[in-house]
């Protein structure tokens, strides 16, 4: 089957309300009153005393001084400060471009209260950054730290993991959290491995550029984006969880979305802004241009938003990924179109829908790139590109969807689906 099979990870709101405080009086580092049973505090000076060491641990990084980046670090925890160390010298691969750190809602726990002291300050916060030639506008990824107040007044942090598991899925975990990382960096390309594997880093780098190319020359208006290709050992990175056993089965890679605003922030699933790669670090060796131009093309769309029906978020992304590419054997695609038509559209009832499209992956996926192979053949690159950025911006429900369709190919997808039939009975 030439269909390489690619899942792509959906966030899920997690256990927070990030919303700020109100009374915001900190240069941005609000924060809400402590649930019921923690201490009076000036929540005011907290904020501003906090906000100080964001903004020190911020500049640390864009000036590569370890010191300051450690400086406010508990020291008599060693564990905490080697892996705070560890992750200063991951962010300085990645080049920033922009950096800062905000606080978001507090977490009381009485728990850490008894385990930290009385001025225990649990809190969300927000990593607010923007990777140079990479990240076309700033996004966002969430942390949890814990704070103790020392008695000169400063702040101290005494724990970065406190909050894990209430931070929202897939907006979190990310690469330069994992371990020692080497970040390399071609043209318009990023990629991340183990801090020893050179040789896989130019692999995907020499495979990612190829893709890269195919997908600015293929997909509609061009892509002028950027990728990012995370290829670690560790089974969840960000979104990508590849301990599930379907995912860890099956899935090469996951482009996982990357978030203009978090999760819960303002909306429940959050903002796109971009979508970093990861790679089933299982199926590393089956990985390939094609593969990554796949993944790239969801990168490409993933600015237009979430709504758009899965069997043209798929369908999309096969179809740049089957287009002729440079180091890439061309595909039998007129045979592939026949063998799809024979195999899955005779016995299809309807396009495949999004509840059940991973569940039966091995025939969404080739009815899908049969459907936008039709479409794109039918209406042009033009009008499949502007179709895609509506019903992904506003095709929320089935009546919108219905009503794009129509404006934009003059039928709904259940009539899409009976020109499928008609154009194959035609053969």
């Amino acid at each position: 089957m030439l269909l390489s099979l690619v899942l792509v990870a959906g966030a899920v709101a997690g256990g927070l309300a990030l919303h700020r405080s109100s009374a915001d009086k900190a240069g941005g580092a609000g924060v809400t009153s402590a649930k019921t049973g923690a201490p009076e505090v000036d929540e005011t000076a907290r904020a501003a005393g906090v906000n100080k060491v964001l903004v020190r641990r911020a500049q640390a990084v864009s000036q590569n001084n370890a010191a300051e980046f450690l400086r406010d670090v508990d020291p008599a925890n060693k564990l905490l400060v080697a892996r705070q160390k560890l992750l200063f010298q991951n962010l300085q691969q990645f080049g920033f471009q922009s950096l800062r750190y905000d606080q978001l809602r507090e977490q009381f726990d009485e728990r850490l209260v008894e385990k930290y002291g009385p001025s225990t300050y649990l809190v969300g916060v927000a990593m607010t950054y923007q990777i140079k030639g990479i990240d076309p506008q700033p996004v966002r990824t969430m942390l949890g730290y814990t704070f103790t107040q020392k008695a000169n007044g400063e702040w101290l942090l005494v724990s970065d993991s406190d909050m894990d598991r209430l931070l929202p899925r897939g907006s979190h975990q990310e690469a330069w959290d994992l371990g020692e990382i080497l970040v390399k960096r071609v043209p318009r390309v990023l990629i991340v491995v183990e801090r020893d594997q050179d040789k896989l880093a130019d692999g995907l780098a020499a495979k990612a550029l190829s893709a890269v190319q195919a997908v600015s020359k293929s997909w509609p208006g061009g892509w002028t984006g950027s990728g990012v290709v995370i290829a670690l050992d560790d089974k969840i990175v960000r979104g990508a969880d590849y301990t599930l056993p379907k995912n860890a089965e099956d899935a090469l890679a996951m482009a996982t979305w990357v978030y203009r605003t978090l999760p819960g922030e303002k909306t429940a699933l959050g903002e796109r802004a971009d979508s970093y790669v990861v790679i089933n670090p299982r199926n590393r060796a089956k990985v390939d241009a094609r593969t990554l131009a796949h993944e790239f093309t969801h990168v490409a769309t993933a600015p237009y938003g979430a709504y758009a029906p899965r069997w043209l978020v798929e369908g999309a992304a096969t179809y740049v990924e089957f287009l002729p590419m440079d180091g890439a054997k061309d595909l039998a695609l007129d045979k592939y179109r026949k063998e799809v038509e024979t195999r899955y559209l005779a016995k299809a009832k309807a396009l495949p829908a999004d509840g059940v499209f991973f569940k039966n992956s091995a025939v969404s996926y080739p009815m899908s790139w049969l459907a936008v192979d039709y479409v794109f053949t039918k209406y042009g690159g033009t009008e499949l590109g502007t179709l895609y950025q509506e019903m992904a911006a506003l095709g929320a429900t089935q009546a919108e969807r219905n009503r794009i369709m129509i404006e934009h190919l003059g039928i709904t997808e259940a009539g899409l689906f009976l020109e499928l039939k008609k154009a194959a009975a035609k053969r």
